[in-house]
């Protein structure tokens, strides 16, 4: 074969090797390749304030398992969503959901203070804190906890913010687990974050 022939094949094959790379990590993500050693690098120091004014760090997370969603105030679907959902799961553990950290992280520092973001909280489970600080706390949180966040600029001069919306199981040790899944009954849901207790 020529140079030119084979460059197309080339050109190729890198791309099929960096897709199947790509759906590797996303599927080990997700959960989907469970017998991988490697442990995610998803997680690390950060310092929030919760609805109430109360310094959150990564410490917070040790000695109870951990549930995270990150997401805004603002969010017309997904995050209501999601918070019912794990406010349903919270309510389906009973009394051990005492026993759990429940965090809402907000991606939205600009409009999302610890005012508002109590009192959209109030709409949901009392476990559930709500997570917020300066832009570069948030930033950095983001970053430690692989979230992509991207302000989305809307025609009336507003905005929306396009995120990850994963919700985040760490374990009793605040090291990264699985994504957690609530699209089952919140029973289910529950039974399966007992076992992390």
């Amino acid at each position: 074969m020529t140079d030119r022939a084979t460059r197309p094949l080339v050109v190729f094959a890198a791309f099929a090797g960096s897709l199947v790379i790509g759906l590797v990590v996303v599927l080990w993500l997700l959960g989907g390749l469970r017998g991988a050693t490697a442990p995610a690098a998803i997680g690390g120091p950060f310092q929030l304030t919760d609805q109430t004014g109360q310094t959150v760090t990564e410490k917070s997370l040790l000695g109870r398992p951990t549930i995270i969603f990150f997401g805004y105030t603002h969010c017309p679907d997904v995050c209501p969503t999601s918070l019912f959902e794990m406010s349903e799961v919270l309510r389906a553990m009973g009394k051990d959901a005492d026993r759990v950290n429940a965090y809402f992280v907000s991606v939205d520092p600009e409009r999302d203070t610890s005012a508002v973001m109590k009192d959209y909280l109030s709409s949901f489970d009392p476990h559930l804190k709500g997570l917020t600080g300066d832009p570069t706390a948030v930033a950095k949180v983001l970053s430690e906890y692989r979230v992509y966040a991207k302000k989305i600029p809307l025609k009336d001069g507003d905005y929306s913010m396009d995120h990850t919306a994963l919700i985040y199981l760490m374990d009793k040790d605040g090291k990264f687990v699985a994504p957690f899944n609530l699209k089952r009954t919140p029973e289910a849901a529950a039974d399966d974050l007992k076992h992390y207790l």
